[in-house]
């Protein structure tokens, strides 16, 4: 949990706040030319929590802790240690590879949610400084488009692509062989992997979720 979520915050959250704010660059211009600069900060908060938090998350911890899971459980395949766990009847599976997929699950929706705050953030200062809005408003309209099933949607995305991330990393690990080049090979596959089945992924649990007329705008 420490790999998964400590060491991997500093990047998540600076990834995070210059999304926020590269959004609201190019958001802010186009909405206050249409006169609708008092929603920009509910357009960035539903964009964020739906889609940008968590696939960002997703992919930045596929990059760093599934490279990380396939090259460590790829050398220790290739080393034979694998071998020597079976040896003393230890379940490699139980042992290396469950802990980490409850790592992933557990500590990706907390990552997701201090994504969502830290992009937030770096809207409000773009907002703030270089469009002179009113932080009450941005703050106000973000309150406004937000449900709470908004946030549910963007933890039970973060809790799949972690069990996603780490499963496809492991099972690329165990699967290695041919020495220090396999290793190699096993990890570019496993990040790639991830990356492709993560924006799949993205898109049919979208699809599950957000089916139907949307109700962000409804009572402004």
């Amino acid at each position: 949990m420490a790999a998964v979520g400590p060491d991997s915050l500093f990047i998540a959250l600076l990834t995070a706040i210059f999304v926020g704010a590269v959004f609201t660059i190019q958001v802010a211009r186009e909405f206050i030319n249409f006169g609708a600069g008092n929603i920009i900060g509910g357009v960035l908060s539903v964009a964020l929590t739906r889609e940008l938090s968590p696939v960002l998350t997703a992919v930045i911890l596929a990059g760093r802790v599934g490279s990380a899971f396939a090259a460590e459980i790829g050398t220790m395949r290739v080393t034979e240690q694998i071998d020597a766990m079976l040896m003393l009847k230890t379940d490699p599976i139980d042992y290396l590879v469950i802990p980490r997929v409850l790592a992933c699950c557990l500590m990706l929706p907390i990552l997701t949610l201090l994504s969502l705050v830290t992009g937030m953030f770096g809207g409000l200062i773009i907002a703030t400084n270089l469009y002179n809005l009113s932080d009450t408003a941005f703050l106000d309209s973000a309150r406004n488009f937000l449900g709470i099933w908004d946030i549910f949607s963007a933890l039970i995305k973060a809790c799949c692509f972690g069990v996603l991330i780490a499963v496809i990393g492991c099972s690329w690990g165990l699967t290695t062989t041919g020495g220090a080049k396999g290793v190699g090979q096993s990890t570019t596959t496993a990040v790639v992997t991830a990356l492709l089945i993560i924006f799949v992924s993205n898109f049919f649990l979208s699809w599950l979720m957000f089916q139907g007329t949307g109700s962000a705008f409804i009572g402004l």
